[in-house]
C-alpha cells in the first residue's frame, strides 16, 4: 500500500511542478505584456533583468547607439562596462530587433567590426578592452556608427597570402 502512495505523490509531484511553471510563465507573460515593462526582451535572460535591475538602481546606464541611416535604438549596461560589452549588447539587441521584424537573419558581425567601428564625440572607441567611463561615455549618452578603414600599420587588413598548397603537386617527376 505505501508503495502506492509513493506513486501517487510523484505522480501529484509532477503535475504540481507543471502547474506551477505555467503558472510561471503565464504570470510573466502578463508582466511583459505591461507598458511599464516595454524595455524588458520577450524572453529575458538572467543578465538582462540584472542589467535592467541595476539600470534603475542607478549602477548601470542607458546608451543610445546611431545606426548610419539616423535611426537609433537603446542598449543598457553597466557602469564598469567596456567597449566590448558595448558591442556585446549591441549585437544582442540588433539581433532581437531583426528577429521580431523579419525572422531569422544572420549577421556578420566580423564583417560589422571590421568596416566600422563606435564613436563618442568623434573618438572612436577602438580598444575593446578599454572602459566606457574612460572615453566619457555615461548614462543616456550617444554612440554612433562610423565607417572605419584600418591602416596598413595596424597589422590588421594586410596583404592575403597565397596558399601553396598544390605548389608541390605541379612538379613533374
Amino acid at each position: 500500500m505505501e508503495s502506492g502512495a509513493k506513486e501517487e505523490g510523484k505522480v501529484l509531484g509532477y503535475n504540481s511542478k507543471n502547474v506551477k511553471k505555467v503558472a510561471l510563465l503565464s504570470t510573466l507573460a502578463a508582466l511583459l505584456d505591461d507598458p511599464i515593462l516595454a524595455d524588458v526582451p520577450k524572453k529575458p535572460s538572467l543578465s538582462d533583468v540584472d542589467t535592467l535591475i541595476n539600470l534603475e538602481l542607478g549602477s548601470a546606464m542607458c546608451i543610445s547607439i546611431f545606426k548610419l541611416d539616423g535611426t537609433f535604438f537603446d542598449v543598457a549596461v553597466m557602469n564598469s562596462a567596456t567597449v566590448k560589452d558595448l558591442k556585446l549588447a549591441i549585437k544582442k539587441k540588433v539581433i532581437e530587433l531583426e528577429q521580431s521584424k523579419m525572422g531569422h537573419r544572420h549577421i556578420s558581425w566580423r564583417h560589422v567590426w571590421a568596416n566600422f567601428c563606435l564613436a563618442y564625440h568623434n573618438e572612436k572607441l577602438l580598444d575593446d578592452g578599454a572602459a566606457l567611463q574612460d572615453f566619457g561615455v555615461r548614462n543616456n549618452s550617444q554612440v554612433h556608427f562610423l565607417p572605419y578603414v584600418a591602416s596598413k600599420g595596424s597589422g590588421r587588413h594586410s596583404k592575403r597570402r597565397k596558399h601553396r598548397f598544390f605548389h608541390g603537386l605541379n612538379k613533374h617527376s
